[in-house]
């Protein structure tokens, strides 16, 4: 363990072996630290972070500062960060509300700098989100997504899984897994099928995905008539996951091209 005599470390603050606390950064009392983190110089880890092991905290970075909310009622949340991941300089992650009671996010993921994440957004695993996004409450990303820089996310939304959302872009709607979105407003442009091959997606795989994509969002089905068409397809694990997600998208999701 190696703790700069600059730092403020709580007594009460759990930290795991082979912790870094670099000078100027502060540790609160109820703060756990896994083995190996790097914390760094001026970041702050307030009452209610959880950070795993292995991870990266750099300068100016701030976790678990109370949420941004008038309806916040000083109830005892937290703001967990999961094994192997690294969040850049002046990210702030804000502890959670009564509603989840936390924000996540999971192992593996990339935060770059300037990210906000509001109160109890979910961040699954191996998740990018680039330069200067900005994540209102309440949000849900699921594994593998990708946001580039600047993106800013209305409260509530979910972003599915292997999706890739364009630098910018505003995200006022729901966007399902797999996809590529981008323009004003924000609209599907394709399968993110450079991303899913990656992972090890098969060609067939990335062609029944297409396929479905194809129905709801390229030949003028509105959802109903289009989610309809894609029950009558194939069985597959992609269109199950597919079709659950646009079924628990009670507000509807992004447009489609031809619109």
């Amino acid at each position: 363990m190696s703790i700069s005599k600059l730092a403020y470390i709580h007594p009460d603050a759990k930290l795991g072996k082979d912790v870094t606390v670099e000078p100027f950064a502060s540790v609160h009392a109820d703060v756990v630290v896994g083995d190996g983190t790097w914390i760094g110089p001026n970041a702050v880890l307030m009452d209610g972070a959880r950070i795993g092991s292995k991870c990266r905290v750099f300068p100016g970075a701030v976790i678990s500062a109370i949420p941004q909310d008038l309806k916040f009622a000083g109830e005892h949340t937290t703001a967990e960060v999961g094994d192997g991941t690294t969040i850049r300089e002046c990210v702030t992650i804000n502890r959670g509300t009564a509603d989840r009671m936390k924000t996540a996010v999971g192992s593996n993921c990339l935060l770059m700098a300037y990210v906000h994440l509001a109160h109890d957004c979910i961040v699954g695993n191996n998740v990018v989100i680039a330069n200067s996004v900005n994540l209102a409450g309440h949000v849900t990303i699921d594994d593998w997504a990708i946001l580039e820089g600047n993106v800013a996310v209305q409260q509530f939304i979910h972003i599915g899984a292997h999706s890739f959302i364009a630098g910018a872009s505003l995200v006022r709607k729901n966007v399902p897994p797999f996809v590529k979105a981008a323009r004003e407003p924000l609209s599907y442009v394709g399968v993110n099928v450079v991303g899913l091959r990656r992972r090890g997606y098969s060609d067939e795989a990335v062609a029944r995905i297409e396929d479905i994509y194809r129905e709801i969002f390229v030949r003028n089905n509105n959802v109903e008539r289009a989610v309809q068409s894609v029950i009558a397809m194939p069985r597959s694990h992609e269109r199950g996951q597919i079709l659950d997600f646009i079924n628990n998208s009670p507000k509807g999701i992004m447009r489609g091209l031809a619109e």
